[in-house]
């Protein structure tokens, strides 16, 4: 199950350099990830069998979500392989780009054009180590 989780943020990691790098993208790399990790992934995936709920509130969309079969535990490894899956297959994944911050380490999903951080604290750490540099470089 761990490989499969780490094989889910080696896709999503690959991705996001393709996204941020606008690299052209690497048939080897899926290749390698269909062969060795999408069994994994499925494999974590279906060790909570699950149906799906339809949700219907009066004023919204109705969305549909997995949920555990009755008389079935929920597995956290399988949650989280369902949800690697359905991200790795969804729209969302064109969004992923990683904080360009100094020394942060976060992905996030871009929200509009302009956004290059993860969170207000990261653009305020990447303003200041900015004007940090010109101060240095003038001074």
């Amino acid at each position: 199950v761990k490989a499969a989780l780490d094989g889910g943020a080696d896709v999503v990691e690959a991705h996001h350099r393709q996204a941020v790098e606008m690299a052209a993208p690497c048939c080897s790399n899926r290749c390698r990830w269909s062969a060795t990790r999408s069994w994994l992934l499925t494999e974590a995936a279906a060790r909570t069998p699950t149906v799906p709920v339809l949700a219907w509130a009066d004023a919204a969309e109705p969305v549909v979500r997995a949920a555990p079969a009755q008389g079935v535990r929920a597995d956290l490894a399988a949650a989280l392989a369902q949800a690697v899956i359905g991200f790795l297959a969804g729209p969302d994944l064109k969004r992923l780009r990683a904080c360009h911050a100094p020394r942060c380490v976060r992905y996030f999903l871009k929200e509009h054009p302009r956004q290059e951080w993860c969170k207000p604290s990261c653009g305020n750490r990447a303003r200041v180590a900015r004007h940090q540099d010109r101060q240095r470089r003038t001074g």
